[in-house]
């Protein structure tokens, strides 16, 4: 009878728990800039212990909530983008887990499953990722109250490719590339960045230079999605971890980046460990340190 009643209680706890998480279509009618992907076309799931970790193919993006316990939350949302050098998306440690570590500290998480650049579901491959993460900011201001979010601390958070993706929107804001009658803005009120993917001209990841504009890819698309080359004042303060030993994503992506925001007067704050390598999530292991809570530190400096 005992382990019986533990059994019912662990299931309806999980029961739950997956209940708090909706998942929301990113675009209510037809989505931008799409083309209609052949019936052989079908999103991969990689799954490991019962869990999807990775996703690839994807062709019909949406965000996926998580919510702080009733009562517990602060107002403040995230988006999350995991990276995966546009070619697949690390969904499961660069996103759901990485969810769930700020619904513990009374943030509202949206983890967003942003379509992987292809010239067979695009009409423009090189603009679907960054379509999608401002739809994503553009459904969290609309349905603020919905979700019971501030509408004024609303960011934006991306691992390595991710990273890229999450910087392009804080310093592209203003390039509207989707439908917003009410003007809603776009821009988000703080950015994350770890490892991130920044320079489209210094050394940087090819796999994801490659993957968003092809081998072939024109100077002036090189130059757009350069971010440390388009900040300004107005962008977002921003937060930054790297490894010094990334062979995959060279630490001069975050320096170039941090550099720009402080030319330009941007509050930002960077982290730079000895050891982790590149893709490390919530575990470096490398280190005792743990970059989330010098992330939670800085966030409440900045009242968010």
């Amino acid at each position: 009878m005992g382990k019986f009643w533990l059994l019912s209680l662990g299931l309806m706890i999980g029961l739950q728990t997956l209940k708090a998480q909706q998942v929301v279509e990113l675009y209510p009618g037809a989505i931008p800039g799409a083309k209609a992907a052949p019936a052989s076309y079908k999103e991969i799931q990689t799954v490991k212990d019962g869990k999807v970790t990775g996703l690839s193919k994807v062709f019909h993006p949406t965000i996926t909530m998580y919510e702080p316990a009733a009562g517990k939350g602060s107002g403040t949302a995230v988006i999350i983008c995991p990276g995966g050098g546009y070619q697949h998306l690390a969904i499961g440690h660069e996103g759901d887990e990485v969810a769930r570590r700020f619904t513990e500290n009374g943030i509202t998480a949206f983890v967003l499953k942003y379509r992987l650049p292809d010239d067979t579901t695009m009409v423009d491959k090189s603009f679907g990722p960054l379509q999608d993460a401002e739809q994503a900011i553009y459904l969290l201001r609309k349905n603020a109250a919905k979700w019971k979010i501030d509408p004024a601390k609303v960011g934006i958070m991306g691992f390595s490719a991710g990273g890229h993706l999450a910087s392009s929107l804080t310093v592209h804001y203003r390039d509207s590339k989707i439908e917003n009658k009410e003007k809603i803005s776009l821009r988000p009120d703080f950015a994350i960045l770890l490892y991130p993917v920044i320079s489209f001209t210094a050394p940087t990841h090819a796999g994801s230079v490659k993957s968003l504009i092809g081998a072939d890819g024109t100077p002036e698309q090189k130059e757009y999605f350069s971010n440390e080359k388009h900040v300004d004042a107005q962008t977002p303060i921003t937060f930054l971890v790297h490894a010094n030993n990334d062979n995959a994503v060279p630490v001069g992506n975050s320096i170039l980046f941090n550099e720009a925001l402080v030319k330009n007067k941007v509050a930002a704050e960077m982290h730079l460990y000895q050891g982790g390598g590149h893709g490390f999530g919530l575990h470096n292991k490398t280190t005792s340190d743990d970059w989330f809570e010098r992330l939670q530190n800085w966030m409440k400096a900045n009242k968010l």
